[in-house]
């Protein structure tokens, strides 16, 4: 065992704690009400989230490394176990707003306990355990995000569109930026410093890119306008096959949040129902929207190696303000490799039937953006802060 040095000890507490705390302060202003709402399967309560990312440091940390360490409670297990088969039973991801048991105080209870054991144990971490240590930091701050979009669904379907002040939320329209062209060649795709990154962007290797121009700025909400004026959602031959079934399935007419005011477009933020802001980047909107748009622009999406090697390479590219939809599917890189144990289960199994979105967007925690990070939705998804970009010509 080899312990970590003073300075790297407590740079490792206080990171811990202030992840923690900011996964709590995004509740801050929730009624308890508000925590056990789970409108759809894709949205998890607060409450759940608050729970499982506690569950996770418990589960993988405390109790196989710290000894003589007493697991809150022999049901928790089971109530915020997300999809780790190897770990055992779960409450079926459907049911988790079920759970008015435990109480939103239990779980806030729950949490204390666990970060009080955490701080004990961080102080003497031996270093073979950062990669573990990281990999949780990163998972809690991939459920603030979660935490943000699940908050604003729920909120989003309450008739009464109600406000609230959500923190480190800034959303407002950026200034346009220049056209980035990729050069035709061969470039390296994949994390190759030496900080943390998720296993799904490991694998290193080539690919060859035809010249690609990247639009400067993204798609606004003016311009998507244009595309509903225009009967986008009425007119099958922009939409792949899914996309139109989706379309006439669930009456999609606009993003998710748009509605449709005697003639004006007004849209749920969490300032409660506002006038569509015509300059801001369009967001919510599906792959299936995002396609179907470019085709009735002519255009087309990037794929993610043009997106990656247009960031990595062109410090002018501004992103960050909506996760970028591309064209490429969700597959693991030349040479990927599944982990053992649970740790293995983190994004590997999901390499089928998804979409890779590259970038970061308003509600993406300080610190957890780079240009190598593969997020992936099904197609259909909206509820997360996407937006377009195009191909040029």
């Amino acid at each position: 065992m080899l312990v970590l040095n003073p300075s790297a000890t407590a740079f490792l507490v206080d990171r811990y704690q202030q992840i923690r705390a900011h996964t709590e302060l995004i509740c801050r202003h929730l009624e308890t009400e508000d925590y056990v709402v789970q409108p759809i399967a894709d949205v998890s309560p607060p409450k759940w989230h608050l729970g499982h990312t506690t569950w996770f440091w418990e589960t993988f940390v405390l109790v196989p490394h710290l000894p003589g360490y007493q697991i809150f409670h022999e049901d928790f297990s089971f109530v915020f176990n997300s999809y780790y088969e190897s770990v055992g039973r779960r409450v079926l991801r459907t049911n988790r707003g079920n759970l008015s048991r435990p109480t939103v105080a239990d779980v806030y209870r729950y949490r204390a306990y666990v970060d009080e054991h955490m701080s004990r144990f961080l102080a003497e971490a031996d270093s073979n355990l950062i990669p573990l240590l990281d990999l949780g930091l990163n998972h809690e701050q991939q459920h603030q995000e979660l935490l943000i979009t699940d908050i604003k669904y729920i909120l989003g379907h309450n008739p009464l569109f109600p406000a609230i002040e959500m923190p480190a939320l800034s959303d407002t329209s950026p200034a346009a930026g220049k056209a980035v062209t990729v050069q035709e060649g061969v470039y390296t795709i994949g994390y190759q410093g030496n900080g943390f990154c998720f296993d799904n962007e490991l694998g290193v290797h080539n690919v060859y890119l035809n010249e690609t121009t990247l639009a400067g700025s993204l798609i606004t909400n003016a311009e998507y306008m244009a595309f509903i004026e225009a009967g986008g959602y009425q007119h099958f031959r922009y939409w792949l096959s899914d996309g139109w079934a989706w379309v006439n399935v669930h009456h999609v007419q606009a993003p998710l949040y748009w509605h449709r005011v005697e003639g004006d477009w007004y849209v749920y933020t969490f300032d409660g129902l506002n006038p569509v802001e015509p300059d801001a980047p369009v967001c919510h909107v599906s792959y299936y929207e995002a396609d179907a748009f470019a085709r009735w622009r002519g255009q087309r999406l990037p794929t993610e190696f043009e997106w990656e090697t247009a960031a990595v390479h062109n410090e002018s590219l501004r992103w960050g303000q909506r996760w970028e939809w591309t064209n490429s599917a969700y597959l693991p890189y030349p040479g990927f490799t599944t982990a053992d144990g649970a740790v293995g289960e983190y994004n590997g199994k999901f390499m089928s039937g998804q979409m890779v979105l590259r970038g970061a967007s308003v509600a993406t925690p300080d610190g957890h953006a780079r240009p190598t990070y593969r997020n992936f939705f099904q197609p259909d998804k909206q509820w997360q802060f996407t937006g377009i970009r195009m191909v040029m010509g």
